[in-house]
């Protein structure tokens, strides 16, 4: 589906915005669910991520189809290779196909389980039969993707004697790996995470009087208000619910890297409100998000809307998420008139004077350059806010169901103009 944005302004005082929970925090207590079936969860993702994580886990058919949902290839892949007896072949679409599981089936093998790859070697799909586990130690690289990690920790309580896992080298994503060992703490297992070195203990049930686990919103979800704010005026505020200071996601150092482009957080009772307090003074942005790597694609096109440059660095994850978001983010700028730059890891942006856009919306008969999204939900969202400068569209604008269903309803409530 193709939507027209329309150039567009905040309503005075909007309603406020209630948030699914973590798409992160939800995978993650779903594959532990299914692990422990006496835990309780509550405000759960709706994203179709989580749908699919869910439905998989429930399916007793030999075929798992997981779609895009890279976090559930590699959470799911994890969780079948400890099920005992049972055979499964887990596939995806044509781009998951394509991305690289290599890592994860590695250290799922030298523990002792049994996967082998259908098709290219190093991706899905892959076959498991599934296995009791009885090997206690392994190693892989610290700087791949800390879902690979995460999966493995995960599965761990249920290993016969836990699990050491040694990361060598610089570990990425180091939030996304507390968020797990957090989580596994919450539902009582012992965990240890010291240099390199991550110990998992075993744990055969939990505590029948466990009280259920909320979900926190998703901050990543969130970042796209932050955009829409920061390209506001002064004194434009929007309320999003439910959040809390202290949050297990990475995604939460928004609240402290959008200070820079004037907008500031309000901590209240389970809600946040970001006001935009001041205008923006700074000439380029500088950001390292090797810890929140999801979040850049926001990050730059903030900085694009606002004519200023920015410096994005530890992005080497991007290349192998739904599409190559680097590539993807520069060619889409580059409609626009920016002048971008990337490397494996980064992305440079240089400031500007003119939002060029401003001079082609009178091309696609005044509707304005057509986004294109590359089936990555983040491409969809983190373009929105710029209807708030110029008229735009999106190509294949329900992508973003995959973690915000109700994006382009929630973006109506607060004053976005949206045509078919």
């Amino acid at each position: 589906m193709l939507l027209a944005l329309h150039k567009s302004a905040i309503v005075e005082n909007p309603p406020k915005i209630v948030i699914t929970g973590s798409k992160s925090e939800s995978n993650r207590l779903l594959l532990l669910q299914a692990l422990y079936p006496e835990l309780q969860i509550q405000n759960v993702s709706n994203s179709d991520d989580s749908e699919v994580m869910q439905k998989a886990l429930k399916s007793t058919s030999n075929v798992i189809d997981i779609s895009h949902a890279g976090t559930a290839m590699r959470f799911l892949t994890a969780f079948f290779a400890t099920q005992e007896g049972r055979e499964v072949i887990i596939t995806g679409s044509d781009r998951m196909k394509e991305r690289p599981i290599q890592v994860l089936v590695e250290a799922l093998n030298a523990l002792g389980s049994d996967i082998s790859y259908l098709e290219t070697q190093g991706c899905p799909p892959l076959k498991i039969k599934g296995k009791l586990l009885l090997k206690d130690q392994v190693s892989l690289k610290a700087n791949v993707s800390s879902q690979y990690i995460s999966a493995l920790l995960l599965i761990a309580p249920k290993l016969k004697k836990g699990l050491e896992l040694t990361l060598e080298g610089e570990i990425t994503s180091v939030p996304y790996i507390n968020m797990t060992l957090d989580l596994l703490n919450q539902i009582g297992v012992k965990t240890s995470f010291e240099n390199n070195k991550i110990n998992v203990s075993p744990i055969g049930s939990l505590n029948v009087h466990q009280q259920p686990l909320t979900v926190e919103s998703d901050w990543s979800s969130a970042s796209y208000f932050y955009s829409i704010v920061a390209l506001s005026p002064v004194g434009t505020a929007i309320t999003l619910s439910s959040y809390k200071k202290r949050s297990l996601q990475g995604d939460s150092v928004l609240s402290n890297i959008y200070t820079d482009f004037g907008v500031e957080t309000k901590f209240g009772k389970n809600e946040i409100t970001l006001l935009k307090k001041d205008e923006c003074h700074l000439k380029t942005m500088h950001c390292d998000l090797k810890n929140a790597p999801d979040i850049a694609q926001t990050i730059a096109v903030t900085s694009f809307g606002l004519g200023i440059g920015c410096f994005l660095t530890g992005l080497h994850t991007l290349k192998i998420k739904e599409t190559d978001r680097l590539v993807a983010l520069k060619t889409e700028l580059e409609k626009l008139g920016a002048k971008v730059s990337i490397t494996n890891n980064s992305l440079t942006l240089a400031p500007h004077q003119l939002f060029a856009s401003d001079a082609k919306t009178q091309s696609n008969k005044g509707l304005g350059e057509v986004i294109a999204t590359y089936h990555d939900h983040r491409m969809a969202m983190a373009f929105a806010p710029l209807s708030l400068k110029t008229n735009l569209q999106i190509e294949d604008a329900m992508v973003v169901s995959k973690s915000y269903p109700t994006f382009w309803d929630d973006l109506k409530m607060v004053g976005f103009k949206i045509t078919k």
